[in-house]
C-alpha cells in the first residue's frame, strides 16, 4: 500500500518515476499540441478530512522539497522511456533537462489543515507542473496520514512520552518516512536508525524477547544485559511470569533499575500491580513502560494508571485507521494568452472542487483559539486583528527554501505542531467521531 512512498530517503535517488505513466501522456500531448508552456497552478488539498476526524496534520513538506530537487531522468530512466515508446522521442529528449524552476507555496509543515485546506500550490507552466501529481500525493497522503495519527496519540498520552517503534509492520522505505512524520507531530523517539541518522530523531531500545530466550534463565539474560548497558537500562519482564521477572529484574539489578517494560497482558491491571510491587521492592524511581499494539484509544483508557512512557507500532505507522489522508491535485487556473488567468474546476458530482489561486488565513479569537478556516479565492483573505496567515513560500524559482528542510526543516516543523496545536478549540482534541474542529469559510 505504501511503496510509493520512496522519495528522497538517498539524495542521490532520483524520483521521476515515482509517478504514473498518464502524467507523462498527458505531458507528451501537452508538448505536441502547443500547451505545454502554458502558465498552470496546480494545487494539492483534501476535499474532506478522513471519516470522524476533527483536523489533519500537514507532513511531507520536507520530504518532497527534496524529492522534486531530485526529479531529474537518468539515462537509465530515459532509456526506459524510449524503449517502452511511453512518450515520443522527442518528449524523452524535453525529458532530459527537466529541472523544476517553478514556484511553489502553502502550509509549513506541522500546520493543521481542514476540509479544502490549500496545502500545497506548485506556479509552473503546464509541462513541469503536471509530471508531479503522484510524487507529490505519494509524499503528502502518507506523511500526512501518520502525522494526524500521530498527533491524536500524543494528545492522548496526556505528556508522557511516546517512542515509535513500528517498522517491521510497514514497507522499509515507507517506515523511515512514517517515523519522520510521528516525530513531527508529537513523538519523542522510534526504533528506526535510519530515521535517527536522516531526520536527526532520537533512537532508543534495549532487548526482545529473543534476547531472554537466548539465555538459559530470565535472571541469566538480564544479568548480561545489565552488565551491557548498565543499571540504567530498561528490562522486559514479560518473557513468562510477569510478577517474577519483575521480582527477577530488581534482585538482579537493584532498587536503581530504569525501567521495565510490558508487552503483553491485560494493561491496565497489570501496570497497576506492576508498580505496586516495584514500590514494595524499593524501586520507587523505576520506569514503567507500555508496549502492547496500543493506539489513541488504548492511550486514553490508560490515562489514570501509573505508566511512564509508551511505545506505540502499527497503528501509527498505517495512520491509525486511515492509512492515506484522501488528497488531490488538480489544475486551478490556467493563463491565457493575453495574461490574464482563468479559474478551472472540476464540477461532477462528489468531485467538484474551488477553481482560482487561493490565499489562506486561521481565524483566531480574542482567546487564542481557532474559530474558522478563511480559504480566499482570486483575493487576500480578509484579516481580523488575530488572524494568522497560512500560506509560505516553499520553492521560489526552483530553489526550496532551506527553512523547511532536512534534521533542522523537520525540528521546526515539530515545534510549529506544538504551537498551533494549542489553537485547537476543546473539542478539537476529542477522539470521539465528530465534524472538523473549525469551518472551512470561502470568501
Amino acid at each position: 500500500m505504501h511503496t510509493t512512498n520512496v522519495s528522497s530517503i538517498t539524495t542521490a535517488a532520483s524520483t521521476a518515476l515515482l509517478t504514473d505513466r498518464y502524467e507523462l501522456t498527458m505531458l507528451d500531448a501537452a508538448l505536441h499540441d502547443g500547451t505545454a508552456d502554458v502558465p498552470s497552478l496546480f494545487e494539492l488539498f483534501a476535499r474532506r478530512l478522513p471519516n470522524g476526524r476533527r483536523y489533519g496534520v500537514v507532513a511531507g513538506t520536507g520530504r518532497l522539497l527534496e524529492a522534486v530537487r531530485d526529479f531529474r531522468f537518468t539515462d537509465d530512466q530515459l532509456r526506459f522511456l524510449r524503449d517502452g515508446k511511453v512518450v515520443r522521442p522527442d518528449t524523452v529528449d524535453w525529458l532530459a533537462d527537466y529541472r523544476f524552476d517553478g514556484n511553489a507555496f502553502g502550509y509549513c509543515e506541522g500546520e493543521l489543515y481542514f476540509n479544502h485546506s490549500p496545502l500545497l500550490t506548485f506556479e509552473t507552466d503546464f509541462a513541469h507542473g503536471v509530471v508531479l501529481e503522484t510524487l507529490a500525493l505519494s509524499v503528502y497522503n502518507y506523511d500526512s496520514a501518520v502525522a494526524s495519527a500521530a498527533s491524536r496519540m500524543f494528545t492522548a498520552a496526556h505528556g508522557r512520552p511516546l517512542a515509535e517503534m513500528g517498522s517491521r509492520r510497514m514497507n522499509e522505505i515507507a517506515a523511515v518516512a512514517g517515523t519522520r512524520a510521528a516525530y513531527i507531530a508529537g513523538f519523542a523517539a522510534s526504533s528506526n536508525l535510519e530515521a535517527g541518522r536522516r531526520w536527526g530523531i532520537p533512537t532508543m531500545g534495549t532487548a526482545a524477547h529473543a534476547w531472554t530466550l537466548l539465555h538459559d534463565s530470565e535472571e541469566a539474560a538480564f544479568r548480561a544485559q545489565i552488565e551491557a548497558m548498565g543499571v540504567d537500562t530498561t528490562l522486559l519482564v514479560d518473557t513468562y511470569d510477569i510478577a517474577q521477572g519483575v521480582e527477577t529484574a530488581v534482585r538482579v539489578a537493584g532498587p536503581k533499575l530504569g525501567g521495565v517494560r510490558i508487552d503483553s497482558g491485560d494493561l491496565s491491571s497489570t501496570v497497576a500491580a506492576v508498580r505496586q510491587q516495584l514500590d514494595s521492592l524499593g524501586a520507587t524511581e523505576t520506569k514503567i513502560t507500555v508496549t502492547n499494539d496500543l493506539d489513541e484509544y488504548a492511550l486514553a483508557a490508560l490515562q489514570a494508571c501509573p505508566v511512564d512512557s509508551y511505545g506505540v507500532g502499527t497503528s501509527v505507522l498505517t495512520g491509525s485507521g486511515h492509512p492515506t489522508a484522501g488528497m488531490v491535485y488538480k489544475l486551478t487556473s490556467r493563463q491565457n494568452a493575453d495574461g490574464s488567468w482563468t479559474p478551472v474546476q472540476k464540477t461532477s458530482a462528489g468531485k467538484a472542487h474551488q477553481g482560482g489561486r487561493k490565499d489562506a488565513a486561521r481565524r483566531i479569537s480574542a482567546r487564542g483559539r481557532a474559530t474558522a478556516e478563511i480559504i480566499a479565492v482570486e483575493k487576500s483573505a480578509a484579516r481580523d486583528a488575530n488572524d494568522r496567515s497560512l500560506l509560505v513560500p516553499l520553492i521560489t524559482k526552483g530553489e526550496a527554501n532551506q527553512a523547511y528542510v532536512g534534521v533542522n526543516g523537520t525540528r521546526a516543523a515539530r515545534e510549529h505542531h506544538q504551537e498551533v496545536l494549542q489553537e485547537l478549540p476543546a473539542n478539537g482534541r476529542r477522539l470521539s467521531k465528530g465534524d472538523p474542529a473549525i469551518p472551512s469559510l470561502f470568501e
